[in-house]
């Protein structure tokens, strides 16, 4: 059985044929184009291994330093690792001094924080101006999040570590309210924030 369509018709069914045709071709473009654009986002997403940084400092009293960040901050020391003169000078870290470095952190998963601190013995090293944190340029401090606030400060208590001026203080509005930040300082001066609720 053959039907037939009036040309007019077969003209407007043409026309019409051939715009679902351009409608699809513009809409399988937009969606090439969109797999394109998510795909190199996808790929600048994961650029870097880790989103976790890890912070490398130079102590005055290497044995100080663990005591003050365990004991009274909470981190956790792990397995330790040096790093040959010779190495540190190649990748300009060091001018051939050996590196033992200490590793702390604040948790037993691979993404947890991990504070290296390591001692220079024979190194005239300078003190950092940490009166405030503007006092000198480069990083001024770390913040740690923590579950309690109270808890927090009986640990420093334990620790015979006393809060910075009026802390712990609660956020001004607009930040997170019912959220408390406290500062110390670690033997060497450095600036630490402790941030979370009281419970």
């Amino acid at each position: 059985m053959t039907f037939f369509i009036p040309f007019t018709e077969r003209e407007n069914l043409m026309k019409l044929t051939n715009r679902l045709f351009h409608c699809c071709l513009v809409r399988t473009g937009v969606i090439c184009a969109m797999l394109i654009v998510c795909g190199h986002l996808s790929a600048e997403e994961n650029e870097f291994t880790s989103t976790t940084i890890d912070l490398g400092v130079v102590v005055s009293d290497v044995q100080k330093s663990i005591e003050f960040y365990t004991k009274a901050v909470g981190f956790k020391e792990i397995q330790g690792f040096s790093v040959a003169g010779d190495f540190a000078a190649d990748v300009g870290l060091t001018d051939h001094h050996k590196l033992d470095i200490h590793v702390l952190v604040l948790g037993d998963d691979a993404s947890a924080t991990r504070l290296k601190l390591m001692q220079l013995p024979g190194v005239n090293s300078k003190t950092s101006d940490n009166s405030h944190i503007h006092s000198q340029l480069g990083y001024s401090y770390i913040t740690v999040e923590i579950a309690d606030t109270n808890a927090a400060m009986k640990r420093l208590e334990k620790a015979g570590v006393k809060p910075l001026a009026k802390g712990p203080a609660g956020l001004p509005a607009p930040l997170p309210q019912d959220i408390y930040l406290t500062v110390i300082r670690d033997p060497d001066g450095n600036f630490v924030e402790l941030v979370g609720p009281k419970k």
